[in-house]
């Protein structure tokens, strides 16, 4: 009987979001002509790459119940790093890929350490990892972009018949690998359990510690992921770049239904959650909607969907 009325529940989530989104997606193509049309289509796709890549680490973060704040400034950094690697080191393209992934990935443990050694708060940590590694975006290229990359890198965001394939191939194979690790292993179990009760979880006998700096590494590696594509798409890397990224991949796994209290969620609603973000920003630009309005919105967003979360788990607390 548990089994039916969770996956109930799971629908019935779904459901809602999904509404949403159609009734989103109907309401821009009144307001603008452009919406539906093939290009701006594409488009959204395009641009809810590096958001949705952010958000899936983020799902990992959340989950457990944790934040990162520092996702933005990761990816600045890191597409500078790259940026240095390919033009002013002239390393092969694939070695700059690999060893950007490996950088990303190695902020992402110092971050877990911190928390988990040092019994820092997620918010503090991430707050500070947010500071240094924005400043050191700064102070590598004395605050200077760096530019025109290699053909071989820029095919990675490239359209061929009009489609980002690649961009694309990689959003599905990132988002299989990590909806495979969250549904089928033990790590994935485990992120679920530590979420929903972290105390219980330590006298299970999980290494709580091992698990939470595991998904800082792993919200590190998809930053740098993110990293590569947006500095492809752009063929720019920028101290700039990916300035309040925290902020529209938070707002994703939340509205797909990830509790900030952590242990429930999933990725397909982070998925949703993606799409109805980089979708609200679409329709806004597309209305010509300044950029601190949009900011408005999103941040309205954000609280509207913990909003619903809280009053959802009351419901369920005084149901059980």
């Amino acid at each position: 009987m548990m089994k039916v009325k969770k996956s109930e529940k799971k629908g019935t989530s779904y459901l809602g979001i999904l509404i949403a989104l159609v009734v989103l997606c109907v309401a821009l193509s009144f307001a603008s002509s452009s919406f539906l049309t093939a290009s701006n289509l594409l488009n959204v796709s395009q641009q809810i790459s590096t958001n949705f890549l952010i958000a899936i680490g983020m799902t990992f973060i959340i989950l457990l119940g944790g934040i990162d704040l520092s996702v933005g400034s990761i990816i600045a950094v890191t597409g500078l790093m790259m940026a240095l690697m390919m033009k002013e080191w002239n390393l092969p393209v694939l070695v700059s890929l690999l060893l950007s992934l490996v950088f990303a990935s190695a902020i992402g443990l110092v971050t877990g350490l911190l928390i988990t050694g040092f019994d820092l708060p997620p918010f503090i940590a991430t707050l500070g990892m947010m500071s240094i590694a924005r400043g050191a975006a700064y102070t590598i290229t004395g605050g200077q972009p760096i530019y025109t990359f290699p053909e071989e890198f820029l095919a990675i965001t490239g359209r061929y018949g009009g489609i980002p394939i690649f961009t694309i191939l990689i959003m599905v194979v990132m988002f299989v690998i990590a909806a495979y690790v969250l549904k089928y292993t033990k790590y994935g179990r485990y992120i679920y359990a530590i979420g929903g009760n972290e105390n219980c979880a330590k006298l299970s006998g999980i290494n709580v510690k091992k698990v939470k700096c595991i998904a800082y590494v792993i919200s590190g590696f998809c930053c740098g992921v993110a990293a590569i594509v947006l500095t492809s798409r752009l063929d720019s890397a920028v101290p700039t770049n990916a300035d309040g990224a925290e902020l529209d991949a938070i707002a994703a796994v939340v509205i797909g239904g990830t509790s900030m209290n952590g242990g429930e969620g999933t990725l397909v609603g982070t998925l949703i959650g993606t799409l109805i973000i980089g979708i609200v920003a679409n329709g806004l630009n597309l209305l010509n909607v300044p950029q601190g309005a949009q900011r408005m919105v999103k941040g309205g967003i954000i609280v509207l969907a913990v909003i619903v979360d809280v009053i959802r788990r009351k419901r369920a607390a005084k149901i059980s």
